[in-house]
């Protein structure tokens, strides 16, 4: 109903508040990407159609293409300028994009061990010693490949010279022979290459020092925030409450987007246009860092999903969602990271919500994330915490894929080849939800829920409700 529309708008509107509160540059960036989408909301829809060079970019990001996942109104505090530089093609129709991500393979192989403990903890299924083998026998061939061509244009250019008959018909022979072991040389090696990207691209992004080792039980708590409600009354969940107030209409709401059988499909998270914006670009050292923010409808398939879990809100196909971004150099990921959760918890503690922040291990992890903070919300209807929002920090994992690299400013102690600047590096990224609004609307309703039915307006929100105090079934809201 329009009310619970409201509601949602507000959380989005306390997500920009939240943000200013640590970083104006946010605010502007969510504040611009909000008023937009709202104004445009029904070009949203459109927008969240991702073609195929853009499951290319989300397969660049570590996302699976194949998951029902947005993309739309999205906003820069700087989105200064790019210079192209082409690194990878796609595939012919019906085949797995492939392209040639930037993997540091000498790195890997120089770090191997530490590299298969990562890998052990993280409980992943990457073979860091095919990665190893396969790197070297792509040296090594192509070692052979690069002597037998510099063979083979030294007899090009011993024929263009004057050489009596027989040994023409000589140079002839020997240089028909290095053409076809060359063309056998040139098929493997393009074959283990691509067997090398594979495999390599397999490998997980290497894991803070401090990032707890495990599974999902052993994640350590960063901050706990407030206590738990203490209600007097039997308590409802989200669910109850909002169809009691004729907030929810779930049956007229059961539209269904099909993409099947076309070359689209739908983003789950704003993070892969946002990232794709800026894929083949070489930014300046001053351009950094780039904090960017977006509005979306994010889209979800939830495979898997049972239980409480599906009721309602909690789990839900389509969903917006404020997206932040971040696009920095490698020696200020770790502080950004932390300004990230700190404007998600002035967030939430704002709101007025009972939360922790977990420091999550290294098996809940996805492949990108080398440190990832969750935001915990207490649900009193579930009856269990819930996850409202995340921040991570993607070091150089999805940079690489998406081939977007800076240029240092020049070091006056450093004295370059002549014509040259200090080398190119790849940028960090990092992202978090600053307000996931299903989840926001089913934290507010179950924790400030009266005995008569009626919810309680967090003190921040109300001015973005005309003022009113509380949702009751005798009220109805406007836009």
């Amino acid at each position: 109903s329009v009310s619970v529309c409201v509601l949602g708008c507000c959380c989005c509107c306390l997500a920009m508040a939240a943000s200013a509160a640590l970083h104006c540059s946010f605010h502007r960036a969510l504040l611009r990407s909000f008023q937009d989408s709202v104004l445009g909301h029904a070009r949203l829809y459109s927008s969240c159609l991702i073609s195929k060079r853009k499951q290319w970019q989300m397969a660049r990001l570590g996302w699976n293409v194949g998951t029902l996942a947005s993309a739309s109104a999205v906003t820069a505090e700087d989105p200064g300028t790019c210079s192209s530089v082409p690194s990878a093609a796609v595939s012919d129709a019906g085949q797995k994009p492939t392209w040639r991500a930037n993997i540091d393979f000498k790195w890997i192989r120089d770090n191997k061990e530490a590299v298969a403990e990562n890998i052990q903890k993280r409980n992943s299924a990457a073979d860091v010693e095919l990665v190893v083998r396969l790197y070297e026998r792509s040296c090594n061939l192509a070692k052979e490949v690069d002597k037998l061509r510099t063979e083979r244009n030294a007899i090009a250019n011993m024929m263009k010279g004057k050489v009596d008959p027989e040994s023409r018909e000589e140079l002839i022979e020997k240089g028909k022979r290095l053409k076809d072991t060359l063309a056998v040389l040139e098929a493997d090696l393009a074959d283990i290459t691509e067997n090398l990207q594979r495999e390599g691209q397999c490998i997980p992004n290497m894991t803070h020092a401090h990032v707890p080792v495990g599974s999902d039980g052993v994640a350590t708590i960063r901050k706990l925030v407030g206590k738990k409600p203490d209600f007097t009354f039997p308590v409802k969940d989200h669910v109850e409450l909002g169809e009691a107030l004729g907030l929810f209409d779930f049956e007229a709401a059961a539209e269904v987007y099909s993409v099947e059988g076309t070359d689209l499909c739908l983003a789950g998270t704003s993070e892969i246009p946002v990232g794709g914006m800026y894929m083949d670009c070489i930014l300046t050292e001053s351009m950094l860092p780039l904090k960017l923010a977006a509005f979306s409808h994010c889209f979800r398939t939830e495979a898997g999903a049972a239980g409480l879990a599906t009721r309602g809100l909690f789990r839900v196909h389509q969903f917006s969602k404020v997206e932040m971004f971040i696009i920095c150099g490698p020696e200020d990921s770790d502080a950004l990271h932390e300004e990230l959760i700190n404007i998600e918890e002035t967030l939430f503690s704002s709101l007025g919500l009972h939360f922790k922040t977990l420091d999550m291990p290294t098996e809940d992890l996805g492949a990108p994330a080398y440190r990832k903070y969750d935001v915990d919300a207490w649900m009193p209807g579930l009856g269990r915490y819930g996850e409202v929002s995340s921040a991570s920090n993607c070091t150089d994992y999805q940079s690489r894929r998406l081939n977007i690299r800076y240029r240092p400013a020049e070091d006056p102690l450093f004295k370059p080849k002549k014509g040259k600047g200090p080398p190119l590096r790849f940028v960090h990224t990092l992202n978090a939800t600053a307000c996931a609004v299903p989840r926001m609307i089913i934290a507010i309703l179950e924790n400030f829920q009266q005995e008569d039915g009626s919810v309680i307006i967090p003190s921040v929100l109300q001015p973005f409700m005309g003022g009113s105090g509380v949702i009751s079934s005798k009220q109805r809201y406007g836009i």
